[in-house]
């Protein structure tokens, strides 16, 4: 973001917005901050604590005329849903509200770019929750690019039309945040995507026709979307998100038409607030099935520690990962 934004210089490369290259190493291109012309919300907000809410605001308006400058800056602090509370200083305003008043600010220049550096982990969570909200709905109502930096995988599942995993320095993938979600690459992405069921499994048939991948896992049988580049006979690694396991209906049998019917016995089950994690084994193989599973569903099926019961995998859901080279002797 800090290269972006100008405030770093990279050590090579090119930035550019649209036909404008604001950095290039090749033919020594570095445009300042102020030509760039970006909107840069920091992780603590950076604001300044001897103005008001309204200062703050005004403080980014030098590019119109003084006389406008407080209207607009009003103007925006009502867009960000802070009202009443423009002649606070940001120390006697909450999380929240100064994250809403730097939002502003930085909005407030009607930026080409605006740059989020983990926005919302400075708030607490509910609070988070209603600031995801009011972005998404700013969102709509900006015509400019939103880059967003978070740790937080549900802010990227909320927010992002497109989602670059980083890690360690290199890009991992970019794509859809449900196309990374539900395809990972490889298994780094699958563990970075917070995926826990990731398998083994040999190839057994290729149905295309039916545009079926069968695997063997353990003594079932996997039927998997249809990948055509695998041959019979290949050791693979597969994963399914958590989505794809299906708890629901089974006292009703509406699994009986499923492929991939797995029995299964509860071995643990931790309540976090709506939801219940559920870490089951499964009979015949040496894994164990991680799910999520909403409590009220939980009850409503009678899951409890020890009890033996049927999940159902999606086959559209099971992704087969790419398969890592060998770099070790």
């Amino acid at each position: 973001l800090r290269m972006i934004a100008g405030l770093n210089k990279p050590q090579s490369g090119e930035i550019r917005y649209g036909n404008v290259s604001w950095f290039c190493g090749d033919k020594s291109i570095q445009l300042t901050p102020q030509q760039r012309h970006l909107g840069y919300v920091p992780q603590h907000f950076g604001l300044f604590p001897n103005l008001t809410a309204l200062e703050n605001v005004i403080a980014a308006l030098d590019h119109i005329p003084k006389s406008e400058r407080a209207a607009r800056a009003k103007d925006w602090l009502e867009r960000v849903n802070l009202h009443g509370l423009p002649d606070r200083l940001p120390a006697n305003l909450s999380g929240g509200q100064r994250q809403r008043v730097a939002l502003a600010r930085a909005l407030a220049r009607e930026p080409s770019v605006l740059l989020l550096d983990e926005p919302f982990s400075a708030v607490d969570r509910e609070t988070r929750e209603r600031l995801y909200l009011e972005l998404a709905r700013l969102k709509e109502q900006l015509a400019i690019p939103v880059i967003m930096v978070t740790h937080d995988l549900n802010e990227a599942l909320l927010l992002a039309d497109s989602m670059i995993l980083i890690s360690q320095g290199k890009m991992l993938q970019q794509g859809s945040p449900r196309e990374v979600l539900t395809r990972p690459r490889d298994e780094a992405v699958a563990k970075q995507m917070g995926l826990r069921n990731i398998f083994d499994a040999h190839v057994i048939a290729q149905e295309e026709e039916r545009q079926i991948t069968w695997l063997k896992f353990g003594e079932h049988l996997i039927a998997s979307t249809y990948f055509e580049s695998l041959d019979v006979g290949t050791k693979v690694r597969w994963v399914i998100p958590n989505q794809g396991v299906r708890f629901n209906s089974i006292k009703q049998g509406r699994l009986c038409r499923s492929f991939n019917k797995l029995d299964i016995t509860i071995e643990s089950m931790l309540v976090m607030g709506e939801t219940v994690r559920v870490l089951a084994s499964v009979v015949g193989v040496k894994h164990k099935i991680n799910a999520e599973v909403p409590l009220h569903l939980a009850k409503k099926l009678e899951l409890v520690e020890g009890c033996e019961t049927t999940v159902a995998l999606k086959s559209e859901l099971i992704h087969i990962l790419e398969l890592q080279t060998e770099t070790e002797s």
